[in-house]
């Protein structure tokens, strides 16, 4: 039998948009916490209108939401603002990641919040943080990740670096977010007080720096990292290589691999080459490496050939999959990367899964992402509000709730039997 959920018992208040905030609680939710997500009357997040889209329900929203319920409240009316409070008042976590300020004027800030309740751990994302002379300007991901220094060195030399096309900035931030939620849970524990946790994309993006920074900074600033294309200069073989069908990725740096590639690919003559026998000498002789291995792999069959032939050596690679080719790959099936939901309208989909494994705990099906203010009844019940007190309040717009929307197939079903 499974265990309960890591954060069984645990309530989320998800006043969060978009996908840093989002993606945090969606990992609390996966983690078994009652995550409540926030919204306002009548967009909603506006994550509900960001592709893809299947008829009018966006793909974004749907995977970073599912697990959770969902309210609609219009907290500029007093009933609204009074209903979100009573909400936070048995919470243990508030999610938010407005521009800084934002909140506290409107009454929700973290001292407002933390008066109410102060067992509550409100968790802040934003894209330069609280604090700092650019802490009240707006951004998102592509902001943070331009202003770190990554993207900079990303791309062909002498060409505008590409996007990431993943929301490298977002994403990292969520999941410090998790991380730092679950240890101030821990310290409340002991303390019995909750406190404010204060979380930038900016700085999450430069925390990821591994080798750049360090680089410039010891080098007395000497050593500036650029674009470097399809390699890493610094580690010789490490890269992307080409082959007749696709690429292949190598990861050749290290002396052992080195050699048994050098086998491979030039024979006892390049294996017995001193020239490549250092790490500063593969690099000293960089291009003369990477051309002996891409001459090898554009002559094979294949992606699949050149793949066999590193894997019976021990060399570690990989090829450069598409997504259907990933999603095909056995590894995310035995993994159970994927879910499938059944939707109230658009039937089965499939979404990606979180990638926390518990050697106790089985998760449960997580439900589907709410319709906008799908749960405002429930949770109101559940604070305490009489079904007259809920009817009034839906009534007079404090709560709102949007009509389902219909799949195309409903719509079609029904235009037949008219």
């Amino acid at each position: 039998m499974s265990a309960p959920a890591p954060l069984a018992g645990m309530r989320v208040v998800d006043y969060s948009h978009f996908l840093a905030g989002p993606y945090l609680s969606r990992c609390l939710a996966g983690m078994g916490a009652d995550v409540i997500k926030v919204e306002r009357p009548t967009g909603g997040d506006a994550g509900r209108h960001h592709p893809y889209f299947v008829g009018d329900q966006s793909g974004f929203f749907l995977q970073q939401n599912m697990g959770k319920r969902g309210i609609c409240v219009d907290v500029k009316k007093p009933a609204g603002m009074e209903f979100v409070r009573e909400l936070v008042s048995e919470a243990d976590v508030f999610v938010e990641n407005y521009r800084p300020g934002a909140l506290a004027r409107l009454g929700l800030g973290y001292h407002a919040l933390a008066r109410l309740n102060p067992r509550l751990v409100y968790c802040s994302l934003s894209a330069y943080g609280h604090t700092g002379p650019r802490s009240a300007k707006a951004g998102f991901g592509l902001i943070a990740e331009a202003m770190s220094g990554a993207m900079a060195q990303l791309g062909i030399p002498g060409e505008p670096p590409p996007l990431l096309r993943i929301p490298i900035a977002d994403m990292y931030a969520g999941i410090h977010g998790v991380a730092a939620v679950c240890a101030a849970l821990l310290r409340r524990a002991t303390s019995g007080k909750g406190q404010h946790i204060d979380l930038a994309l900016y700085d999450c993006m430069v925390s990821m720096h591994d080798y750049a920074i360090q680089c410039f900074t010891l080098s007395g600033g000497a050593v500036l990292p650029q674009q470097v294309g399809y390699d890493l200069p610094d580690s010789t073989v490490y890269g992307v290589f080409p082959a007749k069908d696709g690429y292949l990725v190598v990861a050749a740096q290290v002396d052992d691999a080195w050699r048994r590639l050098a086998r491979l690919i030039g024979g006892e003559e390049l294996a017995a080459d001193t020239r490549f026998h250092t790490a500063a000498g593969r690099n000293a002789h960089r291009e003369e490496a990477l051309r002996r291995v891409k001459e090898w792999t554009s002559a094979q069959a294949s992606v699949t050939a050149c793949i066999a032939a590193l894997e019976a050596i021990d060399v570690p690679c990989a090829p450069v999959q598409r997504i259907d080719e990933m999603l095909a790959d056995p590894q995310i099936t035995a993994r159970g990367m994927m879910i499938e939901q059944e939707h109230p309208t658009l039937g089965p989909i499939r979404l990606p899964n979180l990638p926390f494994h518990f050697s106790n705990y089985r998760p449960e099906p997580m439900r589907v992402a709410p319709g906008l203010g799908e749960h405002n009844a429930e949770i109101a019940a559940e604070l305490g509000y009489s079904s007259t007190e809920i009817a009034a309040m839906t009534r007079e717009g404090v709560l709102y709730q949007a009509e389902p929307a219909q799949s195309e197939q409903a719509k079609a079903a029904q235009g037949g039997t008219s």
